[in-house]
C-alpha cells in the first residue's frame, strides 16, 4: 500500500518569524496585513509571531537565516515585493533574494517561504497583494503552516 504524507494547516505553538522588507512598503503591508490574518484565523497566536523588517528584498536572506537558526523558530515566511524597473537591478534583486531564501531553507532544514512578488508593473504587484489575484501574504501563512505540519510527520 503507498503511503502518503502531507501537511495540514493545523495552528503551530512554535513560533513563525514573518521577515517583510519595507521597500515597497504600500504593497508590502498587504501582504503582511494577509499573513497576519491568516495565521491568527488559523489559531496561531500573537505571542508565536514575530516580525522582522529589513531595508529591501536584497536583505532577506540574511534576516530569514538568522531567524530559521533560532530554537524557538518553526518557519520563517519572507515578504516583498520586487517590480521591474528600466534596469537590471531588477533581475539581480529578485533572484538574489529567491535563492537566498532557498538556501536558508536547505541550510536550517526550516519552512522558509517566498513570499516576495516579483512582478513587471506595480499594477501587477497590487493584484497580488489583495485584490484580483487574492493575496500571496496570505497563501505564504498558509504554505508555511502546511509545511511545519508536513516536516513534523517527516521527522
Amino acid at each position: 500500500m503507498t503511503r502518503l504524507i502531507e501537511g495540514d494547516l493545523v495552528a503551530s505553538t512554535a513560533g513563525i518569524t514573518i521577515v517583510v522588507a519595507r521597500f515597497n512598503e504600500l504593497i508590502v503591508d498587504s501582504l503582511l496585513n494577509g499573513a497576519l490574518t491568516t495565521l491568527k484565523r488559523q489559531g496561531v497566536q500573537d505571542k508565536n509571531i514575530t516580525i522582522v523588517k529589513v531595508p529591501g528584498a536584497f536583505e532577506i536572506p540574511l534576516a530569514a537565516q538568522l531567524a530559521a537558526e533560532q530554537s524557538d523558530c518553526a518557519a520563517v515566511i519572507t515578504l516583498g515585493a520586487v517590480i521591474r524597473g528600466g534596469t537590471p537591478h531588477f533581475d539581480y534583486v529578485a533572484g538574489q533574494a529567491a535563492s537566498g531564501v532557498t538556501a536558508v531553507a536547505l541550510k536550517t532544514g526550516k519552512p522558509v517561504v517566498f513570499g516576495v512578488l516579483t512582478t513587471d508593473s506595480i499594477e501587477q504587484a497590487i493584484e497580488r497583494a489583495g485584490t484580483k489575484a487574492g493575496n500571496k501574504g496570505a497563501d505564504a501563512a498558509m504554505t508555511a503552516l502546511e509545511m511545519i505540519n508536513l516536516i513534523r510527520k517527516m521527522a
